[in-house]
């Protein structure tokens, strides 16, 4: 009985968890294509054919599926630097495990991080708090990241702080003009910005001597 009253459990929590990852891909595709503003809930139910109490079973508010979306945009790429950390101490080779790993989860999450970059300012501030501090964890993990590997290879970056913010601008902004019907194909880009950032860090490191 017991077994039974856990697989019923685990069932509904499937159901639920399909419901809200259904409601927030149909959130997602509105808001990179139309815009926060001019999407409605409305339109998300439409989108998805069921009523909008449908959204408020899943997502208590608009703001609410926006702010799990960006979460989403932010947390792939932090997921990824903590398994790269997560490996060991950084050494010479492990930008070059890194790069690709960071290019992947931007382009897996492109609509993510376009949204959470063009609509920052529609969060709720205690949104847009929450949002900042994961932002900030995540540039100081891609830092210290950035400063052991260097140390580990002999290299010395004069500012590890806007090195750092330059890697994951350059990287992040490809959401806006990347396509993969483009001339580059998803393993192309990722090739050239790793020889990019290793070029920029070693560059960095060959003036200040």
């Amino acid at each position: 009985m017991a077994d039974g009253k856990r697989t019923k459990s685990n069932l509904r929590a499937e159901v639920a968890a399909l419901k809200r990852e259904r409601t927030l891909g149909a959130a997602t595709d509105l808001f990179y294509e139309k815009g926060y503003t001019n999407t409605t809930l409305d339109d998300v139910a439409a989108q998805l054919g069921v009523t909008k109490p449908f959204i408020y079973t899943n997502f208590g508010s608009k703001p609410d599926l926006l702010v799990e979306i960006c979460r989403v945009g932010v947390g792939s790429a932090l997921e990824e630097v903590e398994r790269v950390l997560a490996l060991g101490e950084p050494d010479p080779q492990t930008l070059r495990r890194f790069i690709p790993r960071y290019v992947d989860a931007v382009l897996r999450r492109q609509k993510n991080i376009a949204i959470n970059i063009r609509e920052e300012k529609n969060l709720l501030p205690e949104h847009a708090s929450e949002l900042a501090e994961l932002r900030h964890n995540f540039m100081a993990r891609i830092e210290l990241l950035l400063t052991k590997a260097c140390a580990a290879a002999g290299y010395k970056l004069p500012d590890p702080n806007v090195t750092a913010f330059a890697i994951v601008g350059a990287v992040s902004w490809s959401t806006f003009w990347y396509s993969p019907q483009g001339r580059l194909s998803a393993q192309d880009l990722s090739d050239r910005m790793t020889e990019i950032v290793l070029n920029l860090v070693t560059h960095n490191d060959r003036t200040t001597r």
